[in-house]
C-alpha cells in the first residue's frame, strides 16, 4: 500500500514509519520543511527506498497542489497542542484539517486515520474540544473513510507525558500539587499505540468508526506519580491543594519540568477531564490485543533510555520551543551585522575522539566549562518563558538535524565534514549560533574552530551582547580547551 504520513517528524510519526516500511508499505512523509526530515535510526537501509518526502504546509493550501494523489491511505498526526497559547489555536486546527480533507478528496485514498484524545467527559478542555472538532472535519472527506483512535496518556521513552511525570518525581521529594491530580486516566504504552495504528490500516471493520484506546490500568495522576516513584525506588509525598488555579498550575508544571509553558497550559486544562475509555467504544471489540500495564510501560521506557535507544522525543517537534517554523533558513550564519567570538586550537589528538566529545555536548555531559553559568542562563530563560536547559537531548552520543539540545536546536550534524551547528532556541533579543568545525592542517595536525555568532535586534540586542561579553572569555576559552582535553574513558 501507499500511505501518506503527516507529522512524520513528530513523536508518533518517527515510530510509526518503521512499522509501515517493515510491513512493505511505501510511505510518503509530508513535512513543512524537507531539510529537517531525517530517516529514523531504526529504519534498515534495505527499507530506505520505500520512503519519499513531500513538502507542504497544511495551513497553506497552495503548497498542497503538487502532492501525490495515488494514495491508498493517509494518517493525520497533526496536533497543535504546544500552540495552545495562540489566540487562533482552535481556528488554525480546523483550517489545517479542512485543507487536508480538500486535498484527500483529490486523491485515491480510501482511508484516513486520526489519532485523537479520549473525550467522554463533560466540559471538555479547549484542546480536547479542538480534537473532537477535527474529527468532524476529517469525517467530511468524500472517498477516504475516517478511522479515529482516541487515546489517553501515552507512556514511552521521550513522550511528553512520561517525561513530565519523570521530571516531577525525580526532582521533588515532597509535592504540593493541584487537585487535578485526582482526575482519572487510562495510560497506554507507546508500543500498543503503534500496534493499533497499524492494525486499523485497511481493516474493513474500522472504516468509518471511532475507538477508545486504553491500557489495563485506570489510575489517577497521583497514582501515576507514585507508581513511577515505586519503579525508581523513590519515596515521595504528595499533598493536593485546591488553591492552585489552572494558570498557577501551568506555571508550576512549566517551572518544575522540561515542558514549554503553552504545552503545560494545554495539559493542565486537559487534566481536569477524566480520560477513561468507554467500554462500548473500546477497540478491543474489533482488534483483541493484550496491552502493557502502566508499570510495564514505565519499565520499557527506562530500559530504552538506559540502552540509549530513544527513537523520538516530544521535544523533536518545533512547537516544543520558541523557534520560527522556517528555522532551517538559519543554516547559513550571516556575515554582516554580527558579533562573533571565534576560538581556534590546534591539536594532534585523534579526530574521532574530539568529534565524540563535540557530539556529546550538553545534556548529562554538560558544556565543558562553568556549567553553573549555563544552568543560571537556563533558569533565567525559564523565568522569561523560554525552554531552559531541562529538555536535554534525545541521545547521549547521537545528533541529527532538528534535534533539541538543551536550549539549542541542531541545524547541521555532519561527522564526515566534522561540523556541528546549533541555533539558539533560548529567549534572546536577537539570533545566536554556536558552531564547531574541525579542519586538517598541512602538517597533518588538525584545528578545532569554535564559533559563537550573534545577530542583535536593535539597541537591546547590542546591550545584551556587551552585558554577557565578560563571561564569554571564561566560558568559550575554557570550552574549547576542555573539548580537546576531555578523556575518552568517561565517554
Amino acid at each position: 500500500m501507499k500511505i501518506l504520513l503527516t507529522g512524520a517528524t513528530g513523536y508518533i510519526g518517527q515510530r510509526l514509519l518503521p512499522a509501515f516500511t517493515g510491513a512493505g508499505h511505501a510511505v510518503v512523509c509530508l513535512v513543512r520543511d524537507a531539510r529537517r526530515f531525517a530517516l529514523p535510526d531504526t529504519l534498515p537501509a534495505s527499507q530506505h527506498s520505500l520512503v519519499s518526502v513531500a513538502q507542504g504546509d497544511l495551513l497553506k493550501p497552495e503548497t498542497l497542489a503538487d502532492l501525490p494523489r495515488d494514495l491508498d491511505a493517509a494518517y493525520y498526526l497533526v496536533h497543535s497542542m504546544s500552540s495552545h497559547g495562540s489566540a487562533d489555536f482552535y481556528r488554525l486546527e480546523q483550517a489545517s484539517a479542512q485543507h487536508f480533507t480538500a486535498y484527500l478528496d483529490r486523491t485515491t485514498a480510501r482511508q484516513v486515520v486520526y489519532l485523537s484524545g479520549i473525550a467522554n467527559d463533560h466540559d471538555l478542555s479547549v484542546h480536547l474540544r479542538s480534537r473532537s472538532a477535527v474529527e468532524q472535519v476529517l469525517a467530511q472527506a468524500h472517498t477516504a473513510r475516517l478511522t479515529v483512535l482516541r487515546a489517553s496518556i501515552i507512556i514511552g521513552s521521550g513522550s511528553a507525558s512520561f517525561e513530565i511525570i519523570r521530571d516531577i518525581v525525580e526532582k521533588l521529594p515532597v509535592m504540593v500539587t493541584p487537585r487535578w491530580l485526582n482526575s482519572r486516566c487510562q495510560p497506554l504504552g507507546i508500543r500498543d499505540v503503534i500496534f493499533y495504528l497499524t492494525a486499523v490500516l485497511a481493516n474493513p471493520a474500522c472504516l468509518g468508526q471511532s475507538f477508545d484506546l486504553g491500557g489495563p490500568d485506570v489510575l489517577t495522576y497521583k497514582q501515576m506519580l507514585l507508581g513511577l516513584a515505586a519503579v525508581r525506588g523513590y519515596r515521595r509525598w504528595i499533598v493536593t491543594v485546591p488553591v492552585l488555579t489552572p494558570r498557577l498550575s501551568s506555571w508550576w508544571l512549566y517551572l518544575v519540568t522540561s515542558t514549554s509553558f503553552s504545552l503545560a497550559q494545554s495539559l493542565v486544562e486537559s487534566l481536569k477531564n477524566d480520560t477513561v475509555a468507554d467500554p462500548a467504544r473500546s477497540i478491543a471489540r474489533v482488534i483483541p490485543h493484550q496491552c502493557m500495564s502502566y508499570r510495564a510501560a514505565l519499565a520499557l521506557a527506562f530500559q530504552r533510555i538506559e540502552q540509549n535507544e530513544v527513537v523520538s522525543s516530544w521535544s523533536d517537534a518545533m512547537s516544543s520551543g520558541t523557534l520560527r517554523q522556517n528555522y532551517m533558513d538559519a543554516i547559513q550564519i550571516p556575515k554582516h551585522g554580527m558579533f562573533f567570538d571565534r576560538q581556534k586550537r590546534k591539536f594532534t589528538r585523534p579526530v574521532a575522539e574530539v568529534l565524540d566529545n563535540i557530539w556529546r555536548i550538553g545534556g548529562e555531559r554538560g558544556w565543558y566549562k562553568t556549567d553553573w553559568l549555563w544552568r543560571i542562563r537556563g533558569l533565567l530563560d525559564k523565568l522569561v518563558g523560554g525552554v531552559g536547559l531541562r529538555r536535554g537531548r534525545r541521545s547521549p552520543n547521537h545528533l541529527r538535524a532538528g534535534d533539541p539540545l538543551d536550549f539549542w536546536r541542531v541545524l547541521v550534524a555532519d561527522p564526515t565534514a566534522c561540523r556541528l551547528l546549533l541555533y539558539a532556541e533560548m529567549k534572546l533579543p536577537g539570533e545566536a549560533w554556536l558552531q564547531f568545525r574541525i579542519s586538517r592542517n598541512a602538517d597533518g595536525s588538525h584545528t578545532l574552530e569554535q564559533l559563537a555568532a550573534y545577530r542583535p535586534e536593535g539597541l537591546l540586542g547590542r546591550l545584551y551582547w556587551y552585558a554577557v561579553l565578560p563571561f564569554h572569555g571564561i566560558i568559550f576559552k575554557g570550552m574549547i580547551k576542555n573539548l580537546l582535553a576531555y578523556p575518552t574513558s568517561a565517554a
